[in-house]
């Protein structure tokens, strides 16, 4: 006799492990493990995984960038407004440099007029050019 509380176990799922029963319609289907598709969750053994690195097989990820040759961060006053946003700026060590704004910059609308100081990121490849980063 069937209690009603509790489901009448068939033929096929005394043979196999607890949980792995699947429906007719889902015979090949495997369970789900997270990851793998396009949808959120996990590295799905694609890409690099999160911020924190990682990725597949526990690989370490990109780290900062310390290399001291990135950029030199400097500060100087506008000394000119120059078509297509860019500046000739100079530096507190009487250097004059062309300047053109960062992305951020631009996306905030942030107005710079002659004799603004500003902070300067400068390649050290190409001493005559730079990126307005900040209006101090």
């Amino acid at each position: 006799m069937s209690s009603p509380f509790r489901p009448t176990l068939h033929s096929s799922e005394l043979s196999s492990p607890a949980g792995a029963h699947f429906g007719p319609e889902q015979a090949t289907r495997q369970p789900h493990r997270g990851g793998g598709g396009r949808g959120r969750g996990g590295s799905g053994g694609r890409g690099r995984g999160g911020p924190m690195g990682g990725g597949r097989f526990g690989r370490p990820g990109p780290e900062e960038p310390t290399n001291p040759e990135d950029a030199v961060e400097v500060e100087g006053t506008v000394a000119a407004v120059l078509a297509g946003t860019m500046f000739r700026v100079k530096l507190r060590n009487g250097h004059m440099v062309l300047a053109h704004i960062s992305g951020k910059m631009r996306k905030r609308f942030i107005r710079l007029v002659i004799g603004d100081e500003v902070k300067l990121e400068m390649s050290p490849y190409d001493p005559d050019k730079a990126r307005i980063v900040y209006r101090l």
